[in-house]
């Protein structure tokens, strides 16, 4: 398994390297939304998988960041690439306000509790808060990615751009686990009371955990307004959080689980988009499946090395 592990990263980023050109168009725009759903997925996953709280809201942040850039860019002409450091930045301090009164709930309480700031974000972008959002319709004709000065309009363009931010989050989670946070989120996830006993800040480490991942799930609400042009509410509601809370679950809280969570929940169903309403039938029974076969997830995290004498069937004092 850890020869596989060792090889499975390059070829991975090897494959995804040249894959739009080996795909249509439909296809190419499918793998954008793959490596969009992974980095939203990732950003969940720092907040439900690696923190243990039961945030279902992530689709907010995901939304903060889009209309950020959508804004920018459409009300005050803002280039897309100059939105981005707003576009982490508003979701930052959004999760660090939002996550302030409520992480001490715990559990239900939590979930609930964040489900209720999804639906208000979409209503406040139903509204047409300000005058900005757009109302129901959302934010229409965005420009197109421009570097240094040249316009890069098409898909493989805005295809190697989310494949930029997903290697940055990928490079994020990695640090991450090799942390002295990562280590904390690690043991307040096993046992909150314990972290506490040993001297660990549980309620700050809550927060950050909300803002490193609103950070995330905002830059790549970036990518989702580039590659449509456009943005509106019904994009960020409810159902997306459920979708990316999902994935995290049935992938087992591991990177390479959260990846082939994106692809059996997200990417699984297109494959079958021909067969109509039967695609969802083959999502439904595809994540049924999943957590029969493999209830900790498709592929589980590890965190650490357990002594060989403590393994079962390991001789003791190896």
């Amino acid at each position: 398994m850890k020869a596989f592990r060792k090889f499975s990263y390059p070829v991975f980023f090897a494959v995804m390297a040249v894959l739009p050109h080996l795909l249509n168009e439909r296809w190419q725009a499918v793998a954008i939304t793959f490596l969009i759903f992974s980095v939203v997925a990732l950003s969940q996953d720092i907040v439900l998988g690696k923190s243990g709280m039961f945030n279902m809201g992530q689709a907010l942040f995901f939304g903060m960041g889009a209309y950020t850039t959508a804004i920018l860019n459409h009300e005050f002409g803002w280039p897309i690439l100059a939105t981005i450091p707003l576009a982490i930045l508003i979701p930052i301090l959004g999760g660090l306000l939002l996550a302030g009164p409520i992480v001490h709930l715990r559990g239900d309480y939590l979930l609930v509790t964040t489900i209720g700031f999804n639906i208000v974000f979409v209503q406040v972008l139903q509204n047409n808060l300000g005058g900005v959002t757009g109302g129901p319709n959302g934010i229409f004709g965005l420009d197109s990615l421009s570097l240094f000065g040249t316009q890069l309009t098409s898909q493989v363009s805005v295809y190697y751009f989310a494949f930029a931010v997903l290697l940055l989050t990928l490079w994020i989670m990695r640090n991450l686990e090799k942390s002295k946070p990562g280590r904390a989120l690690h043991y307040l996830r096993e046992d909150q009371l314990a972290a506490e006993s040993i001297g660990i800040n549980t309620r700050l480490y809550k927060i950050f955990a909300f803002g490193l991942g609103a950070g995330i799930a905002g830059l790549a609400g970036t990518v989702y307004a580039t590659q449509y042009s456009a943005v509106s509410p019904e994009a960020f509601d409810f159902i997306q959080s459920v979708l990316f809370f999902s994935i995290v679950i049935v992938g087992g809280s591991s990177v390479p689980g959260v990846l082939l969570g994106v692809f059996v929940m997200f990417v699984l169903p297109e494959i079958f988009r021909e067969f109509a309403t039967w695609r969802f039938f083959i999502f439904g029974f595809a994540m049924i499946l999943a957590m029969i076969l493999r209830p900790r997830g498709i592929v589980p995290a590890t965190f650490g090395k357990i002594p060989k004498f403590l393994i079962k069937g390991g001789s003791h004092g190896a």
